[in-house]
């Protein structure tokens, strides 16, 4: 039996991860879970799976579930100090299913009580990747990969030497606004930008496909995951979702991972890594799907793709930035505060910012990252003409 400590369980990773868990009562157990608020659901996964632990945003929240729950033994917390308890709660695997960059001090809290990480939240990487991978060597525990596109790179790099790697190819569906004229993107509601041809996800994640930042900040995680440098890690956008992502060797051959987009896959292999669980559900219908189609990412309707690469070159806190600003847009773009292509344009004049003083500079520890993250939303939102109190959040 394989214990397991759920950071983010009512966003959709974690409710995902919970169906995988619940369809193998006999191999997995959930022993703590964390959550923002959304108490209700929380209530009802408590109920369902019966953790010893549980945390939420605030004390008003704790207050609701102590409510909803009555008399079960079950310790809760709140805040930072309830996500790190229930990051260090005895268990095999902490499932890092947070949306942001609130993901980051619980998840290196797991790495250093030596729990293995599988890891959701892609923020942890872009924000502080050299410094994880220090804590992750120094721990040594493991780190899986729970995106559907780097557990597709990790799969086919399974048994394969790292000095015959060529290059990583991530595929992107392009989202709900492929296709858009430029003029008409600047137009987009949250409705449409919301509308995801191909996968079921939370809303910033589902805005980050639209925009194509959920592809940089995956160049970024990649290029932490994998040791490979950002040259040797290319975008191409594959509507059908059905090849998860590439990789090249240097003798010309390509392996590619593929299967419906049903992000149970990654989340399962992830629990149980190296055994893979017998999912039911829908199998790949090669003959139904006929062609699949690739083509490059349109830089100018997309202009964000060419951030992530720029952050790489430029500092270590550089991507912590641009994830910042991201953050702060995406929220206020959800909120109807802005337009859809004032995402990029903001982020970009943000870490441009950020470039002109600290280019070349390394991070040195957690509080570098975090002041590199308060730094950029602060330009954001005065980019913006915000009031301070506009602040993105993690949306569990």
């Amino acid at each position: 039996m394989k214990r397991i400590s759920l950071l983010g369980s009512t966003g959709s990773i974690g409710v995902q991860t919970l169906a995988v868990v619940e369809a193998f009562p006999e191999r997995l157990e959930v022993v703590a879970l964390a959550a923002g608020h959304n108490i209700s659901k929380l209530a009802e996964q408590v109920r369902r799976f019966r953790p010893a632990r549980v945390s939420v945003a605030d004390e008003a929240g704790a207050a609701e579930l102590r409510n909803h729950i009555g008399a079960w033994d079950v310790q809760i917390g709140v805040g930072d100090e309830g996500l790190e308890a229930v990051a260090t709660q005895p268990a095999e695997l902490v499932v890092a299913g947070l949306v942001g960059a609130v993901g980051l001090r619980p998840t290196l809290a797991a790495i250093r009580a030596g729990r293995d990480i599988a890891l959701a939240n892609k923020e942890v990487m872009v924000m502080a990747g050299a410094l994880v991978l220090r804590e992750i060597r120094a721990q040594g525990v493991r780190l899986l990969p729970v995106d559907s596109e780097h557990s597709a790179i990790f799969q086919a790099l399974e048994g394969q030497r790292p000095e015959d790697v060529e290059r990583l190819v991530l595929t992107a569906s392009g989202g709900p606004l492929r296709t858009w004229e430029a003029e008409r993107l600047a137009r987009a509601t949250v409705a449409e930008a919301l509308a995801h041809p191909n996968w079921k996800m939370g809303p910033k994640i589902t805005i980050d496909s639209a925009t194509l930042m959920n592809k940089v900040l995956e160049v970024i995680e990649a290029r932490w995951l994998f040791n490979v440098p950002p040259e040797r890690i290319e975008v191409v956008v594959h509507p059908q979702s059905i090849v998860h992502s590439l990789v090249e060797f240097v003798d010309g051959s390509v392996l590619a991972q593929l299967g419906p987009p049903d992000m149970r896959i990654p989340f399962a292999l992830a629990l149980t890594y190296p055994e893979r669980l017998p999912l039911e559900g829908r199998r790949l219908d090669r003959a139904a799907v006929g062609s699949l189609d690739f083509e490059s990412p349109d830089l100018e309707r997309f202009p964000a793709l060419h951030l992530g690469y720029a952050a790489l070159r430029g500092s270590e806190a550089a991507p912590a930035v641009l994830n910042a600003v991201n953050e702060v847009t995406v929220d206020a773009f959800l909120r109807g505060m802005i337009g859809f292509t004032d995402i990029a344009s903001t982020t970009e004049a943000v870490l441009d910012a950020h470039l002109g003083r600290h280019r070349g500079e390394v991070v040195r520890d957690l509080e570098d990252v975090m002041e590199a993250d308060a730094w950029a939303r602060r330009m954001a939102r005065e980019q913006l003409g915000f009031p301070l109190g506009v602040e993105a959040g993690a949306r569990t």
